[in-house]
């Protein structure tokens, strides 16, 4: 089993940047894909980017790419998600989750989930 935590989250003007970090314990953090999702007000959560265990390969969502970055430092059990040129649109609470399977995009195939960090862009 693998608890995870999430931080870095905040109010951001629109164009500005947040580094969302996701602190993992428990369980080997490396055998988990990883992966990123958020929820908007009054929307269903979304996926927003995936990370598989080794850390060479990595799907984004149309919306967030070119933007957003994450990456992975599996010797700190953290994973991070850098953002860049953010968008009122980008107002959420991004949550962090881990998957057994190797690579996932699809939430119902995460097993753990953080308590979710707000992000809120200002226009």
């Amino acid at each position: 089993q693998v608890q995870l935590v999430e931080s870095g989250g905040g109010l951001v003007q629109a164009g500005g940047s947040l580094r969302l970090s996701c602190a993992a314990s428990g369980r080997a953090f490396s055998s988990y894909g990883m992966g990123w999702f958020r929820q908007a007000p009054g929307k269903e959560r979304e996926f927003v980017v995936a990370f598989s265990r080794s850390g060479d390969s990595t799907t984004y969502a149309d919306s967030v790419k070119g933007r957003f970055t994450i990456s992975r430092d599996n010797a700190k059990n953290t994973v991070y998600l850098q953002m860049n040129n953010l968008k009122p649109e980008d107002t959420a609470v991004y949550y962090c989750a881990a998957s057994r399977l190797w690579f996932s995009m699809i939430q119902d195939s995460y097993h753990y989930w953080g308590q979710g960090t707000q992000v809120t862009v200002a226009s």
